[in-house]
């Protein structure tokens, strides 16, 4: 990697400390039932393995939501207008937002994120391969706050948000989020938005249940985490990964189960678990086009535009504050 590209990026560390990660495992895990926030499955390897999910034949949110914004970027580019500062929420690989970049033409991109070393790579390499767009990589837990480093100076900002990353949200602090995303684009801003819909079950369920066992893997690696990062004693082994779709709630949930009678010790805290008692590690939220619309509205946004696969598996939504 050329030291021209490491100069492009302009890096601000905003990141959690190791003490904000412990009381929040330690506050999870005293709760009944269990429940530790899925924002902790991005470290290093986690951000590796989301990746790999993310190419598994049963999970259809990546290819589907890609496939839209590739067939409707001039349409996004011209709805949204050129010289914008583009924020990425969650920005991950920062793959999908190359779909964007030819037609928008924007004045500056920030990558925002909380896996501090995937997010270096990703920004250096999307400023290596655009030389001439000005690149910020944020490193930040923007569910807790969203304030931008760098104020717009030549553009409109927009706020990208992928992946139905807001499904991962509870519905009240999903409303707190976009009212936060909202604030920070401000009067005529904008979020591309990324919202996966109800569909058959059979669906959902072998979405999160991959054969090859890559979300597995990455349910397993936050205990891993813990055991690595926060020194608990616990016995990874102990542990299965488990997902389903939940009808009443209409959101797919991911657990880690007990196999057996267990204890994790933990700053200096012992956490009894049953037999096949479980840590709850994500929601994913499935939305219907008339829902979401209605929980943008309570939030400032209007619904502008919307896009959806031929299936309607998936949609990608243009929103505007009021």
């Amino acid at each position: 990697m050329s030291t021209v590209a490491k100069r492009q990026v302009k890096f601000h560390d905003y990141a959690p400390t190791g003490s904000d990660f412990l009381a929040e495992v330690v506050e999870g895990l005293s709760r009944v039932p269990k429940k530790i926030s899925p924002k902790f499955f991005y470290d290093q390897r986690g951000s590796e393995l989301f990746d790999e999910i993310c190419l598994q034949p049963e999970y259809y949110p990546t290819r589907t939501e890609i496939s839209i914004l590739q067939h409707n970027a001039r349409q996004i580019a011209a709805l949204i207008g050129a010289e914008s500062v583009l924020v990425e929420l969650g920005s991950g690989a920062s793959e999908k937002v190359r779909v964007l970049f030819d037609a928008l033409s924007p004045a500056s991109y920030m990558g925002v994120d909380i896996s501090k070393e995937f997010l270096l790579l990703s920004t250096r390499r999307l400023a290596q391969d655009y030389p001439e767009l000005e690149v910020h990589a944020v490193c930040a837990d923007f569910s807790q706050q969203l304030e931008l480093p760098v104020q717009a100076q030549r553009g409109q900002v927009v706020a990208f948000f992928p992946g139905s990353s807001i499904g991962n949200f509870e519905p009240t602090s999903a409303l707190q989020f976009l009212r936060q995303v909202a604030a920070c684009v401000g009067k005529g801003g904008k979020l591309l938005i990324g919202v996966d819909l109800k569909k058959d079950s059979v669906i959902l369920n072998r979405a999160y249940n991959d054969a090859a066992g890559v979300t597995a893997a990455f349910n397993l690696n936050l205990l891993q985490r813990i055991q690595v990062e926060l020194a608990a004693e616990l016995e990874l082994d102990a542990f299965h990964h488990q997902a389903f779709y939940n009808p009443e709630q209409s959101r797919v949930e991911m657990h880690l189960v007990s196999e057996r009678r267990q204890t994790i010790m933990l700053d200096d805290e012992v956490f009894e678990l049953t037999a096949r008692e479980s840590i709850h590690t994500e929601s994913s939220y499935k939305y219907s086009l008339d829902e979401f619309a209605r929980l943008a509205g309570k939030a400032g946004f209007a619904v502008e535009q919307v896009w959806t696969d031929p299936a309607k598996m998936f949609s990608v939504q243009l929103l505007g504050v009021h």
